[in-house]
Order: structure tokens, then C-alpha cells, then sequence
């Protein structure tokens, strides 16, 4: 499997039972793709939607059915349509169980940076910062680095998008999990050891002495 459906996958992991979960646009939005049959959660999109299903198939999307980003998905049976006044309510509200957002930056304080990058253009922040300070959990899922460059970091050099602390980071390399005492690695990806996460991270990493590698299942 490739690195978004790693991430995804173990992402699910965190999903339990009668969950309100926001997915942000991108490989978020694939974890629904992974939840097990039979478990009832509630994905919410902040245009508006809560009981988002999976990706619909080919010849099978609706253009009236789309998520935040704009993709197609499919809507569970008891899924609301809310407008955006009651869609932002749940996220400041702190009704949200968590949130799965993409990063372009996570530094050691476990602070998340995913919105702009200065000088390129942006339509706009989106919902991430009511995400990040509204939701009660955060969980960041994104690729250890991009073109070589690390994106776990001592500091980040990126608008921040809150002061919060994040509560998991997810990569395809490694599971992190920011503390007080800084970041700790609690797994390691399918076949990935401990010298390769460090050495594709800038950050600092707190090492147990046994790393277990990811159950994706």
C-alpha cells in the first residue's frame, strides 16, 4: 500500500463509536475508507455535511454531495445537511470528538502549521483554525517529508494555524505523540526503523526503548 492509505489506515485506528469526527480535505478525507463495517460515526465537513460515507464509485458521484475540498462522497443513512452557521457552532462549541487535519508543518511544541505557505496564493484558511483550537482531540495525518525536506521540525518556519498543542501525529514513517517533555515516538511504520525515522525527522525525538511497529490490519 502506498503512504496516504498507511496513514489512513492506522489513522482509523482512532476512531471509536458514536464519534463526531471532522476529515480535512485530502488524505484525510481517506479515512473513512477504513473504518470498520458496523461502526457508527458521524464524519462531519464544515461546508455543511454530517455523515459523510465513503468515496462514491466511478459513474456514482453526485455534484451536490461534495465534502470541504469539493470532492464527492457518499452520505450514510440518518446524515444531516446543516448550514454553515450550525457547521461552525459544533467546531467553536467544542462538540467536535476530533478532527483530522494535513500538515505542512508539526515542530516540537506539537504546534501545526497547514495553512499558507507566504508568497503562493491561498483561497483562504478554511475552517483548520476553529478545527485545531474547537476539536477535543486533533490528529494530524501527513507524509514524514516533502521533496527530501523534513516536516517534523524543531520550530516551525510556517504561519502557525494555533497555539494549541496537536494530540497525535501521523505519517507514514511513525506514530508521535507531542507531551509536555516533547515529542514521543510510540510506532514505527511497516518496516521502518527507528534510525530512519530519525534521520528523515529535524525535530528532536523522545525513544522508548521498545518502538512497536504500526498494526494496520
Amino acid at each position: 500500500m502506498d503512504a496516504k492509505e498507511v496513514i489512513a489506515r492506522r489513522v482509523a485506528q482512532e476512531v471509536r463509536e458514536g464519534m463526531l469526527v471532522n476529515l480535512g480535505i485530502g488524505l484525510p478525507s481517506m479515512v473513512a475508507n477504513f473504518v470498520p463495517d458496523g461502526m457508527h460515526v458521524f464524519f462531519q465537513a464544515e461546508n455543511g455535511v454530517i455523515g459523510l460515507g465513503q468515496r462514491p464509485p466511478d459513474g456514482m458521484e453526485d455534484r451536490d454531495l461534495t465534502d470541504a475540498g469539493g470532492g464527492f462522497v457518499t452520505a450514510v443513512p440518518g446524515a444531516a445537511s446543516i448550514d454553515s452557521a450550525m457547521s461552525f457552532g459544533l467546531i467553536r462549541g467544542g462538540h467536535l470528538d476530533m478532527t483530522v487535519l494535513g500538515g505542512l508543518q508539526v515542530d516540537e511544541k506539537g504546534h501545526l502549521a497547514n495553512w499558507m505557505v507566504p508568497g503562493r496564493m491561498v483561497p483562504g484558511m478554511g475552517g483548520a483554525m476553529d478545527l485545531v483550537t474547537g476539536a477535543r482531540r486533533v490528529i494530524v495525518a501527513m507524509v514524514h517529508a516533502a521533496k527530501g525536506a523534513p516536516k517534523i521540525v524543531p520550530e516551525c518556519t510556517l504561519p502557525l494555524t494555533a497555539t494549541r498543542r496537536v494530540s497525535l501525529i501521523v505519517t507514514e514513517m511513525a506514530v508521535i505523540e507531542p507531551t509536555d517533555e516533547g515529542l514521543v515516538l510510540r510506532e514505527r511504520g511497516p518496516g521502518v526503523t527507528v534510525d530512519d525515522i530519525l534521520a528523515a525527522t529535524s525535530a528532536a525525538l523522545i525513544v522508548p526503548d521498545d518502538v512497536a511497529e504500526m498494526v494496520l490490519g
